[in-house]
Protein backbone atom coordinates (compact mmCIF):
# COMPACT_ATOMS: atom_id res chain seq x y z
CA UNK A 1 0.00 0.00 0.00
CA UNK A 2 1.47 3.33 -1.05
CA UNK A 3 1.17 6.33 1.25
CA UNK A 4 -0.90 9.40 0.41
CA UNK A 5 1.12 12.28 -0.97
CA UNK A 6 2.41 14.46 1.87
CA UNK A 7 5.45 16.51 2.83
CA UNK A 8 5.32 15.11 6.37
CA UNK A 9 6.41 11.63 7.44
CA UNK A 10 3.64 9.04 7.55
CA UNK A 11 2.40 8.17 11.02
CA UNK A 12 0.32 5.16 10.02
CA UNK A 13 1.35 1.74 8.76
CA UNK A 14 -0.51 -0.61 6.45
CA UNK A 15 -1.51 -2.62 9.52
CA UNK A 16 -3.08 0.49 11.08
CA UNK A 17 -5.17 1.15 7.97
CA UNK A 18 -6.23 -2.49 7.63
CA UNK A 19 -7.24 -2.60 11.30
CA UNK A 20 -9.33 0.57 10.86
CA UNK A 21 -11.10 -1.01 7.88
CA UNK A 22 -11.79 -4.22 9.80
CA UNK A 23 -13.16 -2.36 12.83
CA UNK A 24 -15.56 -0.34 10.66
CA UNK A 25 -16.77 -3.40 8.76
CA UNK A 26 -17.29 -5.23 12.06
CA UNK A 27 -19.34 -2.55 13.80
CA UNK A 28 -20.92 -0.38 11.04
CA UNK A 29 -24.33 -1.97 11.58
CA UNK A 30 -23.87 -3.38 15.09
CA UNK A 31 -23.75 -0.02 16.91
CA UNK A 32 -26.06 1.85 14.55
CA UNK A 33 -28.34 4.40 16.22
CA UNK A 34 -31.05 6.81 15.03
CA UNK A 35 -29.28 9.98 16.11
CA UNK A 36 -25.85 9.80 14.50
CA UNK A 37 -26.46 6.43 12.73
CA UNK A 38 -22.97 5.14 11.81
CA UNK A 39 -21.17 7.85 13.79
CA UNK A 40 -20.15 5.57 16.70
CA UNK A 41 -18.92 2.95 14.23
CA UNK A 42 -16.73 5.58 12.55
CA UNK A 43 -15.17 6.47 15.91
CA UNK A 44 -14.65 2.80 16.76
CA UNK A 45 -13.03 2.29 13.37
CA UNK A 46 -10.60 5.21 13.47
CA UNK A 47 -9.82 5.66 17.16
CA UNK A 48 -6.64 3.53 17.17
CA UNK A 49 -5.25 5.21 14.06
CA UNK A 50 -6.21 8.69 15.29
CA UNK A 51 -4.39 8.05 18.56
CA UNK A 52 -1.17 7.68 16.56
CA UNK A 53 -1.94 10.84 14.58
CA UNK A 54 -2.80 12.87 17.70
CA UNK A 55 -0.51 12.11 20.65
CA UNK A 56 -1.98 15.20 22.33
CA UNK A 57 -5.10 14.27 24.32
CA UNK A 58 -6.96 17.48 23.52
CA UNK A 59 -6.47 17.15 19.77
CA UNK A 60 -7.38 13.48 19.93
CA UNK A 61 -10.63 14.26 21.76
CA UNK A 62 -11.56 16.96 19.23
CA UNK A 63 -11.04 14.53 16.38
CA UNK A 64 -13.19 11.84 18.02
CA UNK A 65 -15.97 14.33 18.74
CA UNK A 66 -15.86 15.40 15.10
CA UNK A 67 -16.31 11.81 13.93
CA UNK A 68 -19.17 11.20 16.36
CA UNK A 69 -21.34 13.42 14.15
CA UNK A 70 -23.98 12.07 11.80
CA UNK A 71 -22.69 9.68 9.15
CA UNK A 72 -24.62 7.19 7.06
CA UNK A 73 -23.82 5.54 3.74
CA UNK A 74 -23.55 2.08 2.19
CA UNK A 75 -21.00 0.38 4.44
CA UNK A 76 -18.73 -0.75 1.60
CA UNK A 77 -18.62 2.76 0.10
CA UNK A 78 -18.05 4.15 3.58
CA UNK A 79 -14.66 2.43 3.44
CA UNK A 80 -13.56 4.79 0.67
CA UNK A 81 -14.77 7.88 2.53
CA UNK A 82 -13.19 6.92 5.85
CA UNK A 83 -9.93 5.93 4.19
CA UNK A 84 -9.73 9.35 2.54
CA UNK A 85 -10.73 11.11 5.78
CA UNK A 86 -7.97 9.27 7.65
CA UNK A 87 -5.42 10.36 5.04
CA UNK A 88 -6.59 13.97 5.34
CA UNK A 89 -6.13 13.97 9.11
CA UNK A 90 -2.75 12.29 8.84
CA UNK A 91 -1.63 14.97 6.40
CA UNK A 92 -3.05 18.14 7.98
CA UNK A 93 -3.79 17.13 11.55
CA UNK A 94 -6.20 19.12 13.68
CA UNK A 95 -6.54 21.80 10.98
CA UNK A 96 -8.33 19.32 8.73
CA UNK A 97 -11.35 18.61 10.96
CA UNK A 98 -13.77 20.96 9.21
CA UNK A 99 -12.64 19.76 5.79
CA UNK A 100 -12.98 16.12 6.90
CA UNK A 101 -16.53 16.64 8.15
CA UNK A 102 -17.54 18.56 5.00
CA UNK A 103 -16.01 15.83 2.85
CA UNK A 104 -17.85 13.04 4.69
CA UNK A 105 -21.16 14.93 4.60
CA UNK A 106 -20.84 15.79 0.92
CA UNK A 107 -19.84 12.33 -0.29
CA UNK A 108 -21.88 9.94 1.82
CA UNK A 109 -25.04 10.61 -0.22
CA UNK A 110 -23.66 10.23 -3.77
CA UNK A 111 -21.58 7.18 -2.84
CA UNK A 112 -24.57 5.64 -1.05
CA UNK A 113 -26.49 5.94 -4.33
CA UNK A 114 -23.79 3.98 -6.11
CA UNK A 115 -23.32 1.48 -3.30
CA UNK A 116 -27.02 0.79 -2.82
CA UNK A 117 -27.46 0.22 -6.55
CA UNK A 118 -24.40 -1.96 -7.12
CA UNK A 119 -24.06 -3.74 -3.78
CA UNK A 120 -27.60 -4.02 -2.38
CA UNK A 121 -29.48 -4.35 -5.71
CA UNK A 122 -27.36 -5.53 -8.64
CA UNK A 123 -24.96 -7.86 -6.82
CA UNK A 124 -27.50 -9.91 -4.81
CA UNK A 125 -30.13 -9.74 -7.56
CA UNK A 126 -27.91 -11.00 -10.36
CA UNK A 127 -25.50 -13.32 -8.56
CA UNK A 128 -27.97 -14.37 -5.85
CA UNK A 129 -30.64 -15.20 -8.40
CA UNK A 130 -28.19 -17.21 -10.50
CA UNK A 131 -27.03 -19.13 -7.42
CA UNK A 132 -30.63 -19.65 -6.22
CA UNK A 133 -31.78 -20.81 -9.65
CA UNK A 134 -28.96 -23.37 -9.76
CA UNK A 135 -30.00 -24.52 -6.28
CA UNK A 136 -33.61 -24.95 -7.44
CA UNK A 137 -32.29 -27.19 -10.19
CA UNK A 138 -30.52 -29.33 -7.56
CA UNK A 139 -27.05 -28.02 -8.43
CA UNK A 140 -24.92 -27.41 -5.27
CA UNK A 141 -22.48 -25.29 -7.27
CA UNK A 142 -24.89 -22.37 -6.85
CA UNK A 143 -24.35 -22.30 -3.08
CA UNK A 144 -20.59 -22.69 -3.54
CA UNK A 145 -20.48 -19.78 -6.00
CA UNK A 146 -22.45 -17.54 -3.62
CA UNK A 147 -20.11 -18.42 -0.72
CA UNK A 148 -16.95 -17.77 -2.76
CA UNK A 149 -18.29 -14.46 -4.09
CA UNK A 150 -19.03 -13.21 -0.58
CA UNK A 151 -15.54 -14.16 0.62
CA UNK A 152 -14.06 -12.34 -2.40
CA UNK A 153 -16.24 -9.30 -1.70
CA UNK A 154 -14.81 -9.16 1.83
CA UNK A 155 -11.33 -8.60 0.37
CA UNK A 156 -12.76 -6.01 -2.03
CA UNK A 157 -14.05 -4.02 0.93
CA UNK A 158 -10.58 -3.98 2.50
CA UNK A 159 -9.21 -2.78 -0.84
CA UNK A 160 -11.77 0.04 -0.98
CA UNK A 161 -10.56 1.39 2.36
CA UNK A 162 -6.98 1.19 1.11
CA UNK A 163 -8.04 2.95 -2.11
CA UNK A 164 -9.65 5.72 -0.11
CA UNK A 165 -6.54 6.14 2.03
CA UNK A 166 -4.13 6.32 -0.91
CA UNK A 167 -6.12 8.18 -3.55
CA UNK A 168 -9.77 8.40 -2.51
CA UNK A 169 -9.93 12.17 -2.09
CA UNK A 170 -8.39 12.88 -5.49
CA UNK A 171 -10.52 10.21 -7.21
CA UNK A 172 -13.84 11.31 -5.71
CA UNK A 173 -13.36 15.04 -6.30
CA UNK A 174 -12.27 14.35 -9.89
CA UNK A 175 -15.45 12.38 -10.62
CA UNK A 176 -17.71 15.20 -9.45
CA UNK A 177 -21.09 15.21 -11.20
CA UNK A 178 -20.27 11.97 -13.02
CA UNK A 179 -21.26 10.08 -9.86
CA UNK A 180 -24.96 10.82 -10.40
CA UNK A 181 -24.76 9.78 -14.06
CA UNK A 182 -23.09 6.52 -13.09
CA UNK A 183 -25.72 5.87 -10.42
CA UNK A 184 -28.58 6.41 -12.88
CA UNK A 185 -26.96 4.12 -15.46
CA UNK A 186 -26.46 1.40 -12.86
CA UNK A 187 -30.10 1.72 -11.77
CA UNK A 188 -31.32 1.25 -15.35
CA UNK A 189 -29.12 -1.82 -15.76
CA UNK A 190 -30.45 -3.22 -12.48
CA UNK A 191 -34.07 -2.81 -13.55
CA UNK A 192 -33.29 -4.51 -16.85
CA UNK A 193 -31.69 -7.47 -15.09
CA UNK A 194 -34.60 -7.80 -12.65
CA UNK A 195 -37.05 -7.81 -15.55
CA UNK A 196 -35.09 -10.51 -17.38
CA UNK A 197 -34.98 -12.72 -14.28
CA UNK A 198 -38.74 -12.64 -13.62
CA UNK A 199 -39.81 -15.45 -16.02
CA UNK A 200 -37.00 -17.79 -14.88
CA UNK A 201 -37.32 -17.27 -11.12
CA UNK A 202 -41.07 -16.71 -10.58
CA UNK A 203 -43.41 -19.52 -11.61
CA UNK A 204 -47.21 -19.16 -11.81
CA UNK A 205 -49.28 -21.67 -13.79
CA UNK A 206 -53.07 -21.53 -13.97
CA UNK A 207 -54.66 -24.97 -13.75
CA UNK A 208 -58.15 -23.98 -14.91
CA UNK A 209 -59.69 -25.07 -18.20
CA UNK A 210 -62.62 -23.66 -20.14
CA UNK A 211 -64.82 -26.52 -21.37
CA UNK A 212 -67.70 -26.42 -23.85
CA UNK A 213 -68.94 -29.78 -25.06
CA UNK A 214 -65.97 -31.78 -26.22
CA UNK A 215 -63.75 -28.69 -26.57
CA UNK A 216 -61.39 -27.90 -23.69
CA UNK A 217 -59.25 -24.77 -23.59
CA UNK A 218 -56.45 -24.52 -21.05
CA UNK A 219 -56.41 -20.98 -19.64
CA UNK A 220 -52.64 -20.94 -19.21
CA UNK A 221 -51.43 -22.31 -22.54
CA UNK A 222 -54.45 -21.35 -24.64
CA UNK A 223 -55.01 -17.80 -23.39
CA UNK A 224 -52.39 -16.29 -21.08
CA UNK A 225 -49.31 -17.63 -22.88
CA UNK A 226 -50.76 -16.45 -26.18
CA UNK A 227 -51.10 -12.92 -24.83
CA UNK A 228 -47.61 -12.82 -23.29
CA UNK A 229 -45.43 -15.62 -21.86
CA UNK A 230 -44.83 -15.15 -18.12
CA UNK A 231 -47.66 -12.61 -17.92
CA UNK A 232 -48.73 -13.65 -14.41
CA UNK A 233 -45.19 -13.52 -12.92
CA UNK A 234 -44.78 -10.03 -14.39
CA UNK A 235 -48.12 -8.88 -12.94
CA UNK A 236 -47.28 -10.37 -9.54
CA UNK A 237 -43.89 -8.63 -9.51
CA UNK A 238 -45.51 -5.32 -10.44
CA UNK A 239 -48.12 -5.72 -7.70
CA UNK A 240 -45.47 -6.50 -5.07
CA UNK A 241 -43.41 -3.45 -6.05
CA UNK A 242 -46.50 -1.22 -5.89
CA UNK A 243 -47.44 -2.52 -2.44
CA UNK A 244 -43.92 -2.06 -1.11
CA UNK A 245 -43.67 1.41 -2.63
CA UNK A 246 -46.92 2.43 -0.95
CA UNK A 247 -45.47 1.35 2.43
CA UNK A 248 -48.85 -0.12 3.39
CA UNK A 249 -47.28 -3.53 3.99
CA UNK A 250 -43.84 -4.61 5.16
CA UNK A 251 -41.68 -7.08 3.25
CA UNK A 252 -42.50 -9.83 5.77
CA UNK A 253 -46.23 -9.17 5.41
CA UNK A 254 -45.96 -9.35 1.61
CA UNK A 255 -44.08 -12.67 1.82
CA UNK A 256 -46.72 -14.22 4.07
CA UNK A 257 -49.50 -12.84 1.88
CA UNK A 258 -47.96 -14.51 -1.20
CA UNK A 259 -47.56 -17.81 0.68
CA UNK A 260 -51.21 -17.75 1.80
CA UNK A 261 -52.40 -16.81 -1.69
CA UNK A 262 -50.38 -19.66 -3.20
CA UNK A 263 -51.75 -22.20 -0.70
CA UNK A 264 -55.36 -21.12 -1.22
CA UNK A 265 -55.09 -21.07 -5.03
CA UNK A 266 -53.32 -24.43 -5.01
CA UNK A 267 -56.00 -25.99 -2.78
CA UNK A 268 -58.81 -24.94 -5.13
CA UNK A 269 -56.82 -25.92 -8.24
CA UNK A 270 -56.52 -22.35 -9.52
CA UNK A 271 -52.74 -22.60 -9.56
CA UNK A 272 -50.76 -25.78 -10.15
CA UNK A 273 -47.10 -26.72 -9.82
Amino acid sequence: MSKPESNTPSKLTKKDVTKAAFRYMLMACNIFNYESQQGPAVVYSLEKALRKIYPNDEDYQKSLENHFRYFNTTTAMGNIILGAALAMEEKDGINSLDAVQNFKTGMMGPLAGIGDTLIWVLYPTIMGSIAAYMGLQGNPIGAIIWFILNIAFLFVRFKLFDLGYTSGLKMITALGDKLSVFTEAASIMGLTVVGALIPSVIRMTVGLEFTMGEVALNIQTGVLDQIMPALLPALLTFAVYKVLASRKMSVIQVIFAIIILALVCSFFGILVV
